[in-house]
């Protein structure tokens, strides 16, 4: 006997896949209003539990939205709601080693590609605006709040001169989830000098218009950074461990 494929997904998942389907290829489109759920009941004859957790699923996707006593709605997807339908998924991937070496590898990827742009297509005006955002850096090494906003707003600096909204909506994204490992690395010695002096070299490239130093330049601070984190952590641990 000829095995048979049976499609073993639940009901909602069938009709979310369906409805997803047509939005993907255009016959329902963003703003068109989708049917009434009793109307979807019928076409896909299934009880409104089903309906409905199909339009929370197509919701999530960021694919319609909805609101109580109106019909959904297809959506226009953007990046930030996108990335920021990823929030808990990745606060419970940081919450091991393992997920935190993973996104300090793709921000060293990300970042570093972003210095590498940012020299090859900055003007003089967009150079101007990043020493702004150095020297405001460097004033601020001492004030450990300041300090830490000024540092994103450098980096915010650079993924800007692309001119790329996605490049933006990433690095932001990347700054919050990563948050609490620049924290902590500035509980290092000397580390505010260390990184203003490696934002000095990034600018210096980045102004000169060189990328493959841009790059270089960004990756060992990058890299300078992921190892004075680990390096605090592990001395955390062992001074723990002496006291108990």
């Amino acid at each position: 006997m000829n095995t048979v494929a049976i499609d073993r997904r639940k009901l909602f998942q069938q009709v979310a896949s369906h409805l997803e389907r047509q939005i993907l290829d255009g016959s329902l489109k963003p703003g068109d209003l989708l049917p009434a759920e009793r109307d979807l009941q019928a076409t896909f004859g299934v009880g409104r539990p089903a309906i409905r957790e199909a339009l929370i699923t197509l919701q999530r996707a960021g694919l319609v939205e909805t609101s109580n006593g109106l019909r959904a709605k297809v959506a226009m997807p953007t990046a930030s709601g996108v990335v920021a339908g990823m929030g808990s998924a990745v606060r419970q991937m940081l919450s091991t080693k393992e997920g935190q070496l993973h996104f300090q590898a793709i921000r060293h990827f990300f970042e570093t590609g972003l210095a590498r742009l940012a020299a090859r297509n900055a003007t003089a005006e967009e150079v101007s605006v990043l020493k702004a955002a150095l020297d405001a850096n460097g004033e601020a090494m001492g004030d450990r709040p300041r300090f830490i906003q000024t540092d994103i707003s450098f980096h915010l600096a650079i993924a800007k001169i692309p001119r790329n909204p996605i490049f933006l909506v990433l690095h932001d994204a990347m700054s919050d989830w990563l948050r609490s490992q620049r924290v902590v690395t500035l509980d290092e010695p000397n580390q505010e000098e260390i990184a203003f002096k490696a934002h000095v070299a990034i600018f210096e490239a980045i102004a000169a218009g060189n990328a493959d130093r841009a790059e270089t330049a960004m990756g060992e601070h990058l890299d300078q950074l992921s190892h004075a984190y680990w390096r605090h952590r592990e001395n955390c641990i062992g001074n723990a461990s002496s006291r108990s």
